[in-house]
C-alpha cells in the first residue's frame, strides 16, 4: 500500500522539513503501516501503536541522531525504526539476517544504545549526558521509559543519581497504564508548556538566588510553589529527585508533545516529563485488549490474532496448571512473578489463589529476597522468571537464597535459545550459573510430563531448586495428572546403542534420539544437572568407546563441562565431546535456523560427532555432508 508521506521519510532530517500540518496525516499513515507490517512479521504491536506521536514529536524535535534517545526495554521502537531508514526491513523483522525487534548499536546510528530488558535506560543515558558536559559537547540526551519499567529499582538508583550531576537529561515517562482523566486536559498542557518555558524557568532560577539571602521567605516561596504544583500534577516525587517534573500531558497530543520538548530542549539540567498514552492506540483491537496484542505472531489485520484452540500445551501452559494444583495441594504455596503473569503462565493462578500471588513489579532483585524472607517463615514459594531475567538477580540468589539454604523454587521459563527476541532474552547461560552455587538442585525435563513431575520434585526439596524449560511446545507427551517426585540426581537411559553414548539434558534429548538411531548410540536423559548422576555417567563411560553430552546452554561451565568434572573425579579418561551453544551470542530468527545454525539440531549432531569419532571409526560414513 503507497503511503504519500510516509514514503518520502527515510530519515529524521526528511521528517523535520515537514510543515507541523503534515505530522497528524503522517501519524496515521505510520500507525496503519504498523498494523499490516506487523500483522506479516509478528512482533510487538501494542506498545509500538502507543508510541507513534511520541517518536514522531521526539525525532522533530531533537537533532538524532548528534542528540541521544535512549528507549527502556525497546519493545516500542518500531516507529523509531521506520523513520530512521529502515522501513524496506521490517518485512524481516526479527527474522535470521533481518531486523532486531529491539534496539541494537550494530543496526544503526540512531539506536544510541541496545536493550531488551527493563529499566536501564536512564542510567545508560546519564552516562552519556555526562560524558557530553565532560566533552563540552552541546548535546541534549533523553530517556524513554514506561511506567513499568519505572517499577525496577535501578531506573530508581538512576533517578536519584541524576539529579545530583546536573547533566543536560530528559526522561520521559511513558504511562500507558492510567486513563487521561480530566486534569489531563487544555489546563494541564497549557501548565506543562508553561512550567517548560525560558521565561518561567529564568524567574525561578533568579528568584531562587534573591530569596538565598533570606532563608525563611526562599522557603516559603518553594512550599508555595511545590503546593500549586501539587493541584495539578499527581506527585513531586521527581522533584525531590532533583529534576524538574512536567506533566501529565496527553501523549497523543502532537502539538503538545512538540510545543513542550522544544520548550524543555531550552532548558538545562535534568528534566521530567510524564506522558499519558494508550497501548494499541488507533487499532481497536489492540485498544481493546493490549495484552494479547503485546507480542503477537503472523495475524490478519482485519480479523485479529487467531485463536490457537487445540495447539499443543506449551511449556509455559504445563507449568501454570501445575502450579494450581499444587496450590490446591499444599497451603504453603505461594508463587511470585516480576510481571510476567501472562508470559511465565500465571493468569489461572492470579485468579484462583489471587492471595498467594504475588506480582512485585519488574523488579527481579526484589522477587527473590521478597521469597527468601517468605521461606524463612515457613512458606514454599515458587519464583516464575525467564532465564535471561533471572541474571538480574544474581546477588540475591547466592546471598539471600543459596548461602541460607531456603526452600524457594525457580520455575525457569526461556531457558535456550528464544527465537525472534535475540540474544538478550535468550536463557543461554542458567545451567552455567546455577549449578556452581551450593545447595542447589537443578533440572532439565525433555518432555511435558517430565516437566511437571520435576517441577513436583523440586517443589518437595527442602532447599533451593529450579527447573528450566525451553519456550513453546514440546514433543507432545502425554501429561499425567498424577505428581510424583523422581529420585533426585537419577537420569534414565531412553535408547541403548554401542560405541557412542549421547548424555542429553532437557530439550536435547528429543534431537538425541533422532541422532542415535542414525548412528546406533545409546542416550541418557540426564534428567539433573545438579546433583548429576555419577553412577549412570561411570557406567556409560566404561561401556562406550566415546561421550556426547548434548545440552541448549553455552559449553563454557554447562552440563557437559559437569560431566568433564565428573570423569576427572572419578580418574577416567574417556573421549568426550562437548555440544551446546557456541562462544557467542546467536542472533534472533526462527528457533529452528538457529538451533542448527549451532549444529544442535538431529543433522548437525550427527555431524559432529562423525567429525569427533572419524579417526576412531572407519566405519563410519565420512561422506556424510551437511549443508549450512
Amino acid at each position: 500500500m503507497p503511503y504519500s508521506l510516509l514514503d518520502t521519510i527515510n530519515d529524521p532530517h526528511q521528517l523535520r522539513q515537514l510543515a507541523r500540518k503534515q505530522l497528524p496525516q503522517l501519524a496515521a499513515e505510520l500507525r496503519s503501516f504498523l498494523v499490516e507490517s506487523v500483522a506479516k512479521t509478528g512482533g510487538h504491536l501494542s506498545s509500538n501503536l502507543g508510541t507513534v506521536e511520541l517518536t514522531l514529536a521526539l525525532h522533530y524535535v531533537f537533532n538524532t541522531p548528534e542528540d541521544r534517545l535512549v528507549w527502556d526495554v525497546g519493545h516500542q521502537t518500531y516507529a523509531h525504526k521506520i523513520l530512521t531508514g529502515r522501513r524496506e526491513g521490517m518485512s524481516r523483522l526479527r527474522m535470521l539476517g533481518g531486523l532486531a525487534g529491539f534496539p541494537k548499536r550494530e543496526e544503526s546510528p540512531y539506536d544510541t544504545f541496545g536493550t531488551g530488558h527493563s529499566s536501564t535506560s536512564i542510567s545508560a543515558a546519564l552516562g552519556m549526558a555526562v560524558a557530553a558536559k565532560r566533552q563540552g559537547v552541546d548535546r541534549r540526551v533523553v530517556a524513554v521509559i514506561g511506567d513499568g519499567a519505572l517499577t525496577g529499582g535501578m531506573a530508581f538508583e538512576a533517578l536519584n543519581n541524576a539529579g545530583a550531576m546536573d547533566a543536560n537529561l530528559l526522561v520521559i515517562l511513558n504511562d500507558n497504564e492510567m486513563s487521561i482523566s480530566p486534569n489531563v486536559g487544555a489546563l494541564n498542557h497549557y501548565l506543562a508548556k508553561l512550567l517548560s518555558g525560558r521565561f518561567y524557568n529564568t524567574v525561578r532560577k533568579r528568584g531562587g538566588k534573591v530569596l538565598e539571602a533570606i532563608p525563611p521567605i526562599k522557603e516559603l516561596a518553594k512550599r508555595a510553589e511545590e503546593h500549586m504544583k501539587g493541584m495539578v500534577v499527581p506527585s513531586t516525587l521527581f522533584e525531590e529527585f532533583g529534576f524538574n517534573y512536567l506533566g501529565p500531558i496527553d501523549g497523543h497530543d502532537l502539538d503538545s508533545l512538540i510545543d513542550t520538548l522544544s520548550n524543555i530542549k531550552q532548558l538545562e539540567g535534568p528534566q521530567f516529563l510524564h506522558i499519558v498514552t494508550k497501548k494499541g492506540q488507533g487499532y481497536k483491537l489492540a485498544e481493546d485488549d493490549p495484552c494479547l496484542y503485546h507480542g503477537v505472531a503472523k495475524f490478519d489485520p482485519v480479523d485479529g490474532v487467531a485463536n490457537k484452540a487445540g495447539a499443543k500445551p506449551s511449556y509455559t501452559q504445563v507449568f501454570g496448571d501445575w502450579l494450581c494444583d499444587m496450590a490446591v495441594a499444599d497451603w504453603r504455596l505461594v508463587g511470585i512473578t516480576p510481571a510476567m503473569r501472562e508470559g511465565s503462565g500465571m493468569v489461572r493462578f492470579s485468579e484462583e489463589h489471587a492471595d498467594r500471588y504475588f506480582d512485585v513489579g519488574i523488579a527481579e532483585q526484589h522477587a527473590l529476597t521478597f521469597a527468601a524472607g517468605l521461606a524463612c517463615e515457613g512458606f514454599k514459594p515458587v519464583v516464575a522468571i525467564y532465564s535471561t531475567f533471572l541474571q538480574r538477580a544474581y546477588d540475591q540468589l547466592i546471598h539471600d537464597v543459596a548461602i541460607q539454604n531456603l526452600p524457594v523454587m525457580f520455575a525457569i521459563d526461556r531457558a535456550g535459545l528464544v527465537g525472534a527476541d535475540g540474544p538478550t532474552h535468550a536463557g543461554a547461560f542458567d545451567l552455567s550459573f546455577l549449578r556452581c552455587i551450593p545447595n542447589m538442585t537443578v533440572m532439565a525435563p525433555s518432555d511435558e510430563n517430565e516437566c511437571r513431575q520435576m517441577l513436583y520434585t523440586a517443589f518437595t526439596i527442602n532447599a533451593p531448586s529450579a527447573v528450566r524449560y525451553p519456550r513453546g511446545s514440546g514433543v507432545g507427551a502425554q501429561i499425567e495428572a498424577e505428581m510424583q517426585a523422581l529420585p533426585v540426581g537419577k537420569g534414565v537411559v531412553r535408547r541403548t546403542g554401542e560405541k557412542i553414548a549421547l548424555l542429553a539434558f532437557g530439550s536435547m534429548v528429543h534431537p538425541a534420539l533422532q541422532a542415535a538411531d542414525e548412528l546406533n548410540a545409546t542416550v541418557a536423559d540426564m534428567r539433573f544437572v545438579k546433583p548429576l548422576d555419577e553412577a549412570l555417567i561411570k557406567q556409560l563411560a566404561l561401556s562406550h568407546d566415546v561421550l556426547v553430552t548434548v545440552e541448549e546452554n553455552v559449553i563454557q561451565g554447562g552440563a557437559g563441562s559437569a560431566v568433564a568434572e565428573c570423569l576427572a573425579k572419578l580418574g577416567i579418561e574417556k573421549r568426550l565431546v562437548l555440544l551446546g551453544l557456541p562462544d557467542r551470542f546467536v542472533e534472533h530468527g526462527d528457533p529452528t535456523l538457529l538451533l542448527a545454525s549451532c549444529g544442535l539440531d538431529t543433522v548437525g549432531i550427527v555431524e559432529a560427532i562423525k567429525r569427533s569419532t572419524r579417526a576412531l571409526y572407519s566405519t563410519i560414513d565420512l561422506a556424510y555432508t551437511v549443508s549450512k
